[in-house]
């Protein structure tokens, strides 16, 4: 411990066992307690290293909890790499100065001799400036000049002591010295690690997509199927980029088993002609490094991929860590799985759910030989195009498997994402985003009320997102909650805001601009599902739904809006009304790369079925809006601008609103303030 206590830092995870989580171009907030004995004042800022191990910034903290000794600062990595920060925390002797000064000269105490203390002290801070320290590279002359001028007039016999108290305690004297802090005493925490990806670790928009189904035709006369291939998979990839998605995802294209083969619904027995669930992997063509021949071959894959570059896309492929029992590595590693009692090799099984057609990887036999094994897989796919992994159910394996697989892989090919599909416990979750996923799937999906969104979405932004970035998807080819099964188009339409809107990455599965919502009975997903069977869509149909374009126009303006495209500065606003939720999120014109502040507000109906109206309180402190004191909450303050429909608006502190099936939402640009 140094002079000043420094402790409770964050974001640290397991002290600093494993890094906290960074994105280029995005800030994120420092916090620690800091506090002295007696009353003389303590203060701290936050220090940001770079990855070659200079100091790249600081930036003073400030109180976010008055007579708490919380304090809070914001720094912005420029690069992807492993950087650090500490805090240092030292003496204030001006705030304390100050402090005194303004109570004695108030009450006519020893008014010549504070003012002599304050005039030795400027004068102290002036010298450090021109010599240089550890925050002040030498040569402000002009600030240093300031604060002798100040110092002089502290001295001035002919002022009042009331201004020269002004003067050194004035906004001038206080800006120099809130840039060029006078530190004593200077105590620091331990550096503490943080991983910093690319952009697209945090922002991105998926689109998932069974590729079998794109392409498929239904012979009539012979009632048999044909299916589609990479190739005609291709040609939706241009719808797909102009609704705005810049990252496709393709559910496992490896060859599957027939052995106990799923039929249609998930039923146990498959007839003719039914393909199976493409996590069945592995057959007598090969396992998880092979492409199904009815897909095509490496030369397909290869088209595929340079068709989504030169659309935008990057391809994600799913990893799936499981064989079917027609799998080579069945036969040619069975320790690598489990062996029942009974000689038989045990199948997956999530009671009461079965899955008789995979075979789960048992870790804790050969783990060096699965190890290679799976990295050598991830490894043929990056060399072949993908640049991201959906990595199905990784809760199931072991956690130390993950550390070391995604720091290998970080290793050679930083720029390669891990998506995490673990819908479950909290701390499985957060340690699986702990120990190097990039992106994770989250709760949203069942998250429907007002009160679970609003604190969700507190959660995600200011909770945990050091450990995990959320991924937030309405949908996937396994959920269809009950919310979307009755809600209808309207439902689709809600979700989707919130989705693209509450997190800076989202995803839809393929069927989205259609408002698939028909379930299967008793399950929450949907019949006649995709993972059993062909589904080729018609997508002229699309149209009339108006989905597809409201997709469109939800990833424009998240393109166009820096606050969308970042997670952490969100602040619920409370709504009179139980089922309009609304938020903001922001970029601070000092954390802004072209140096402007950005500012949405959304405001969302969560009522698929009826008009929806009320007012909404905003906190407009945490808009960056500065009112009067006297400021009476009604008269319009700020101008607002939808990107949904470009209706232009003044809004007070209290605005109306009304949203309907029709219009579920606001997204509204703030352009300025009044």
């Amino acid at each position: 411990m140094g002079r000043i206590p420094v402790i409770e830092v964050s974001p640290v995870i397991e002290d600093g066992r494993w890094p906290a989580k960074g994105t280029e171009g995005e800030a994120f907030p420092v916090r620690a307690t800091v506090f002295r004995e007696g009353h003389d004042a303590a203060a701290a800022t936050a220090h940001l290293i770079d990855p070659d191990g200079r100091e790249h910034s600081w930036t003073r903290m400030v109180d976010i909890a008055p007579g708490l000794d919380r304090l809070e600062g914001w720094l912005v990595p420029d690069r992807p790499g492993d950087w650090s920060f500490r805090v240092e925390a030292w003496g204030d002797p001006y705030a304390t100065w100050r402090h005194e000064a303004e109570i004695k000269i108030r009450a006519g105490i020893d008014i010549d001799l504070v003012l002599e203390e304050g005039a030795r002290l400027l004068e102290r801070a002036g010298r450090a400036i021109r010599h240089g320290d550890s925050l002040t590279p030498t040569g402000h002359r002009e600030a240093a000049q300031i604060l002798d001028d100040v110092a002089a007039a502290l001295r001035d016999p002919a002022r009042h002591p009331s201004e020269r108290l002004a003067l050194g305690t004035e906004g001038t004297v206080a800006e120099v010295l809130r840039c060029h802090p006078l530190r004593e005493h200077l105590s620091s925490s331990a550096t503490y690690p943080l991983i910093v990806d690319r952009e697209r670790a945090l922002f991105s928009a998926w689109y998932e997509m069974f590729p079998r189904s794109e392409g498929a035709q239904y012979d009539e006369d012979t009632g048999t199927w044909r299916s589609g291939t990479l190739r005609t998979a291709a040609e939706r990839l241009p719808a797909i980029a102009g609704m705005g998605f810049d990252t496709v995802y393709l559910t496992p294209i490896h060859p599957i088993g027939t052995t106990n083969r799923k039929g249609r619904n998930n039923s146990l027995v498959a007839e003719d002609g039914d393909p199976g669930s493409p996590y069945g992997i592995g057959s007598a063509d090969g396992g998880h490094d092979a492409i199904h021949p009815e897909l095509g071959d490496e030369s397909d894959f290869a088209h595929f991929v340079d068709q989504a570059r030169e659309h935008g896309l990057e391809v994600a492929l799913d990893l799936a860590l499981q064989a079917s029992p027609d799998h080579p590595w069945v036969t040619e590693h069975p320790e690598w799985f489990t062996t029942r009692a009974d000689g038989t090799i045990a199948y997956a099984e999530n009671p009461p759910k079965k899955y008789q057609d995979i075979y789960p990887l048992n870790f804790d036999n050969d783990p060096e030989g699965i190890y290679q094994a799976v990295k050598a897989v991830v490894e043929c796919w990056i060399e072949r195009g993908v640049t991201a992994f959906r990595v199905d159910n990784p809760h199931t394996k072991p956690m130390d498997f993950w550390h070391r697989l995604l720091a290998e892989i970080r290793a050679s090919n930083p720029e390669v994402l891990f998506l995490s599909e673990a819908f479950t416990r909290p701390a499985r979750m957060r340690t699986l985003g702990a120990v190097g996923f990039h992106q994770s799937y989250t709760y949203f999906t069942w998250r429907h009320t007002k009160e679970e969104l609003g604190d969700y979405f507190t959660e995600v932004a200011r909770e945990t997102d050091s450990h995990l970035r959320p991924s937030f998807w309405p949908t996937t080819h396994d959920i269809l909650t009950p919310y979307m099964q009755q809600g209808g188009r309207t439902a689709f339409a809600i979700r989707a805001v919130l989705a693209a809107t509450g997190s800076p990455t989202w995803g839809i599965y393929s069927g989205y601009e259609l408002a698939e919502h028909i379930a299967r009975p008793g399950a929450e997903e949907q019949i006649d599902n995709e993972k059993y069977e062909y589904k080729p869509r018609d997508w002229a149909q699309a149209e009339s739904l108006g989905i597809a374009a409201l997709l469109a126009s939800l990833n424009g303006i998240r393109r166009a809006h820096p606050a969308l495209q970042r997670l952490r500065d969100l602040t619920v606003h409370p709504t009179s009304d139980d089922a309009t939720l609304a938020f903001s999120k922001r970029v601070r014109a000092e954390h802004s790369p072209t140096g402007r502040e950005d500012t949405v507000i959304i405001v969302v109906s969560l009522d698929p079925y009826a008009t929806r109206e009320g007012v909404v309180h905003l906190d407009l402190e945490a808009l960056g809006v500065r009112v009067p004191a006297d400021y009476d909450g009604h008269s319009s303050v700020i101008e607002v601008v939808d990107e949904l429909d470009g209706q232009h608006y003044s809004w007070g502190a209290v605005p109306f609103v009304r949203l309907s099936p029709a219009r579920v939402a606001h997204i509204l640009h703030v352009r300025g303030t009044r």
